[in-house]
């Protein structure tokens, strides 16, 4: 059994995180799996994190709704993150778990260094069909071994132009697409037995309450302000995790 200590430190990241992707509608796995990772290893932080993830781009999908229009746009991009994430769950169940930290910890300093950056990236119309497949497939690798497909991809929805609620349905679409995958992936390598489950369950109740808050403030929040502390967070936990993993 997970001591009470661990369990409740892990809450809290999850709590955390979860408040996080109300407010802003993605990013959920960028907070939680560094956050953890500082009381539990990365594999287990990874596998009890993914029912909660999917029970919030759930709740996403449901309040915007129209998915296929979605799904038929993003199919070979869906398609491809889903080869991507069980190729990088495979690479998690073999690999050391302090090499997983150090990428992990290496991936949430390239995040935050490109958003501080201010860099905007444009996909001409004409792009997005040969473009979509290898961006899904670099997503569903890197979020099988980091649990974080959400950065490539929110980053290639943002080159994309894609509208606020066109944006929101595409993260809740593909994120819950990869991660039902992950899921299965995760207990195919045995990564998440039934004590992990029963900690998985409980972290999603946790989850949904700290994405309610999340929405309500998501309207009025200012967005400049709190993205500069999400991203100071984020820079020293990945300094964090990459001096812990050598």
């Amino acid at each position: 059994m997970m001591p009470a200590m661990t369990l409740v430190a892990g809450a809290l990241a999850i709590l955390v995180a979860a408040f996080f992707k109300g407010a802003v509608s993605f990013g959920f796995p960028l907070v939680a799996t560094p956050l953890m990772a500082l009381a539990l290893d990365v594999k287990t932080a990874v596998a009890v994190s993914i029912i909660p993830n999917i029970a919030m781009d759930g709740v996403q999908l449901v309040r915007r709704g129209h998915a296929h229009d979605t799904v038929r746009r993003l199919f070979w991009l869906i398609v491809c993150s889903m080869l991507g994430m069980w190729l990088g769950t495979r690479l998690l169940a073999v690999m050391p778990g302090r090499i997983a930290m150090l990428v992990l910890g290496v991936f949430v300093l390239l995040f935050a260094a490109v958003n501080a950056s201010g860099l905007t990236l444009t996909v001409p119309p004409a792009w997005e069909r040969w473009l979509s497949p290898p961006v899904g497939l670099v997503a569903g690798v890197l979020g099988g071994l980091t649990n974080v497909p959400g950065t490539p991809m929110v980053l290639y929805f943002v080159a994309l132009g894609l509208d606020k609620y066109e944006f929101v349905r595409a993260v809740a679409v593909t994120f819950i697409v990869v991660k039902v995958v992950q899921l299965g992936a995760v207990a195919w390598y045995g990564l998440l037995d039934l004590r992990l489950l029963a900690v998985s369950l409980g972290f999603t109740v946790v989850a949904l309450g700290g994405f309610a808050v999340g929405l309500r403030l998501q309207d009025w929040l200012p967005a400049r302000a709190f993205n500069r502390a999400v991203l100071a967070f984020l820079f020293a936990i990945g300094v964090w995790l990459v001096v812990r993993s050598l």
